[in-house]
């Protein structure tokens, strides 16, 4: 099975990337290919530019790197509530190839942050949008408190009942 990992935050030690290639790694026999956000930063969308320069390649290979995977662990960091406008941009270029920008294909969508919400607010919202973009989505689970439930020296989650849920998601894709 191949697997596309990433995060929706741009930062280089995002706790977000670290916990979907986490994820990804649970998955048995997987061909896990973890992806930068960074590797597809573009203009800020408008349709003035999509109008004057069409949709940037990097968008392209973005929803390429989708279509050609069986399955989609991603998780969302959350600013102020809501996306990350590096992510909300990618989203909104790719959008413009194919409204369906997930293809139908599985998706574990998962958050975390340092707090007690654990980025439940974009994860909901996430969640809530997924059928609108073709994600089939098989669970949407959120880790509170990230530097208290994640080794990072092993690079694993502690918190049983988080991995519960991820185990029982994994088996249904």
């Amino acid at each position: 099975m191949k697997v596309l990992a990433f995060s929706t935050s741009n930062s280089k030690n995002s706790i977000n990337k670290k916990l979907a290639c986490y994820a990804a790694q649970q998955i048995n026999n997987a061909d896990v290919s973890l992806i930068d956000i960074n590797d597809f930063e573009m203009p800020i969308y408008s349709e003035d530019r999509e109008k004057e320069s069409g949709i940037p390649q990097l968008a392209h290979d973005f929803y390429n790197a989708i279509g050609s995977t069986d399955s989609i662990v991603m998780s969302f960091a959350e600013y102020n509530g809501s996306y990350t406008s590096a992510y909300k941009n990618l989203f909104d270029w790719t959008s413009r190839i194919n409204m369906e920008v997930f293809q139908s294909k599985p998706v574990i969508m998962l958050s975390t942050s340092p707090g007690a919400s654990g980025a439940q607010s974009v994860l909901a919202a996430a969640k809530n949008s997924a059928p609108y973009f073709a994600a089939n989505v098989i669970d949407a689970i959120s880790l509170p408190n990230f530097y208290d439930n994640f080794n990072e020296v092993k690079a694993i989650v502690i918190d049983r009942a988080f991995n519960e849920r991820l185990l029982a998601a994994i088996s249904r894709l």
